[in-house]
């Protein structure tokens, strides 16, 4: 299993090429994609989002999240942000359903490799 982050869904739709769209096919054609929460309510808030689109992301597993989620998350922002490196709020939310799946995280967006080094985060 593998999740998914916005900016790869959003270059997949867009029709962009890439190795992370080359995961992700990979993923959807081996059905072991799921969706961390806040990827769905990012992709979801795109006013021009087509309707296959969202119906084929709802058919998709959400990763829930497990008991003390909120406190995880917080604590793997602080830790970057001790370090003066960028962690903004969605992406720890997206990085920690990660960590508590221990699935790999497919993204084009750099800003995760901080979360791979000091949170262990695993990138695909």
């Amino acid at each position: 299993m593998v999740a998914v982050d916005t900016s790869t869904w959003i270059a997949y739709m867009a029709g962009s090429n890439g190795a992370d769209i080359d995961l992700l096919i990979d993923g959807l054609r081996s059905n072991k994609v799921a969706l961390p929460p806040v990827v769905v309510a990012e992709l979801f808030s795109q006013p021009n989002l087509p309707r296959a689109h969202r119906m084929a992301l709802q058919e998709l597993p959400l990763l829930d999240p497990l008991p003390d989620y909120w406190l995880r998350a917080g604590e793997t922002r602080s830790r970057l942000l001790s370090r003066k490196l960028r962690a903004r709020l969605a992406d720890s939310l997206i990085a920690q359903s990660c960590i508590d799946h221990d699935i790999a995280l497919i993204t084009r967006d750099r800003d995760f490799r901080h979360f791979a080094k000091h949170c262990g985060l695993k990138l695909a």
